[in-house]
């Protein structure tokens, strides 16, 4: 390989235009997610205890996913169908006013 493109390469490696990366990962590690009914052991997720649905429940009214819980697939979607049944039971609101 002639010198003239290895010159180029390693000059387009360097790139002292682009910004570094910022710094802030460092000092705030990602706080690690768990499903609460895994650790509590729970089986069936009751949809007349509105107290523990309603943690799941932001303002707006919408069923919180599982990236933003930390909840797994199958207590999610138990989940689900519990705040779907409450709503339908008027235990629930569909919507926040």
């Amino acid at each position: 390989m002639p010198e003239k493109e290895r010159d180029s390469r390693d000059r387009r490696d360097e790139r002292p235009d682009r910004p570094e990366k910022s710094s802030y990962k460092k000092f705030f590690p990602p706080k690690k997610k768990f499903c609460r009914f895994c650790q509590r052991n729970v089986k069936f997720i009751d949809h007349k205890s509105v107290d523990i649905l309603k943690k799941y429940i932001p303002d707006r009214g919408k069923i919180s996913p599982r990236r933003v819980t930390g909840t797994c697939s199958f207590h999610q979607r138990k989940l689900a169908t519990a705040i779907k049944r409450a709503r339908h039971l008027a235990l629930l609101p569909f919507v926040e006013e």
